[in-house]
Parts: structure tokens; sequence; C-alpha cells
């Protein structure tokens, strides 16, 4: 819709990247108030942070470049170009970046791993909800061709020479769905996180939520860089949703009798 806010000469500033800027800095903002309730220590949350969002950025386009390797193959060039690096990526693959750059300092911070991962739960959909605007705002992630009243048009020729998108046909709005599906997410996992009986509640929840969301998101997703597994059965996504739903199954199966993380006060 509106890939650029402005554009002065050869200088733009891309929608997409102001928003992704915002819902980082909107989602951090939340995830280190909730690990102060907690009694984490604030800078080790802050850095936490930052360093999950690197390795998540960094994930997504290794993901983006491994499901659409055999064009990457052919001119490997285009690793490094404009495009790749303005593409979006894929978000199972920075969440699973995340997530081993989150083991690793946890353990070596010494910080309560499930009752971090519950604060920063809620954060991350948000900031993930925000994102997806920025997404609508390129015309990346785009769905499948509609005829359903919600599709939406696209016209924008930048759109289309930087990351494909279809133009001058209703296009299912998927950017927008998932991004209601994980505000929707923040909302219930705020809930949570207020009642929370054990370690883990939160952030198995929003494993569980929004691997479903994003399985059948896929159905009607239709930009290249998903990859397909099982001979085209589901996309590899697809395939990342099950094991997200599965890991949150069993943290709470595994932890929903074991007590909870009594805060106490977080000193900087």
């Amino acid at each position: 819709m509106f890939p650029q806010l402005f554009h002065i000469g050869r200088f733009f500033l891309p929608t997409y990247g102001v928003l992704v800027s915002l819902g980082v800095l909107v989602g951090l903002w939340v995830s280190v108030r909730n690990s102060q309730r907690q009694g984490i220590n604030p800078d080790d949350a802050w850095n936490f942070g930052i360093l999950v969002v690197l390795s998540g950025i960094v994930g997504a386009k290794i993901l983006y470049i491994i499901n659409d390797w055999s064009t990457y193959a052919a001119h490997p060039r285009e690793i490094f170009s404009l495009n790749t690096l303005q593409a979006g990526g894929v978000f199972s693959g920075g969440l699973v970046a995340a997530f081993v750059a989150a083991v690793w300092y946890v353990r070596k911070r010494h910080m309560p791993p499930l009752a971090t991962c519950d604060a920063f739960a809620p954060g991350l959909a948000i900031g993930h909800a925000i994102g997806r605007v920025g997404c609508f705002a390129a015309g990346c992630c785009y769905g499948k061709p509609t005829a359903h009243v919600w599709g939406v048009t696209f016209t924008n020729p930048v759109a289309h020479d930087l990351v494909g998108t279809p133009l001058n046909q209703a296009l299912e709005p998927t950017q927008l769905f998932e991004s209601a599906v994980e505000l929707a997410n923040f909302f219930i996992l705020m809930w949570m996180f207020r009642r929370k009986k054990f370690d883990g509640q939160v952030f198995g929840a929003y494993l569980i939520l929004y691997g479903v969301a994003r399985f059948f998101l896929e159905f009607i997703r239709d930009d290249p860089g998903r990859g397909s597994v099982f001979g085209g059965a589901m996309t590899g996504t697809q395939l990342i949703s099950i094991f997200l739903v599965i890991t949150g199954g069993l943290i709470w199966w595994l932890r929903s009798g074991a007590p909870k993380t009594v805060p106490v006060r977080a000193t900087r």
C-alpha cells in the first residue's frame, strides 16, 4: 500500500522498517516491565531482548534464503542484494534463532528461563502485531487471489519491484489477519501473565496460540520463501508451527504442577 513514507532524491524512508522498529521498541518496553514484576534485573532484560531481536532478524533472513535456495544458489550475489535485505524474512525462522540465543543468554546470566520467557511472550506478540502492519504497507507476505469483500488490491509498483507483490488484483490481506491474531494474543497473554500459576504458562500459551494461527494462515499465503515439505503437502512454516504447538503443550504438561517464581525487588 505505502512502501515508502517519503522519498527525497535517492533517499527514502521505508514504512516497513519504521513499523518494525516501532514494534521492537514497544515489545521490548512491555517485556522489560514484565521482567521487573518478576524480579528480573532490568539491565539483563534489556540485553536479553536486544540479543533476541538481532538473532531473530538473522534467523528470519537465513530461513528465507534456505526456503528459496534454488534461486540464491544460481544467483549467490542476490543474498546480499537490496531486495533480500528489505525482505521481511520468515518469522518462524526468526523465532527458532531467537530461542537458541535466549537459551544461551539465560544460562550465561543465570536468569529464570521460563519466567523470563513468560515476561517476553506478550511483548513478542505486540511487536509482531505492529510489524505485520509494516508488511501490509510494504506489500510483502501477501495472500492468495480472492473474491471476498475484504480482498485488498495493491497498485504501487514499488511493492512489486521490491518484493514481487502482484498488482491490480484482490489478495487475501494475510498481513492484517496475522496482525489481528497477534494483537488478540497480546491481550490474552497479558491477562494470563497477571494470573499465572506456574512458570512457562504464558510462554507455552503463546507457542500454542501462534502455532495454531500460523498453521492455518499458511493456507491463504501466496508469497514465495516459505519452503515445502512432504512433497508439497505443507509448507516448512507449517511444520515449524506444529513443533511450536507441541512444545507449548509439553511445557504446560510438564510444568503445570510446579511453583512459579516468587518476585523479588529488581535492581539495576
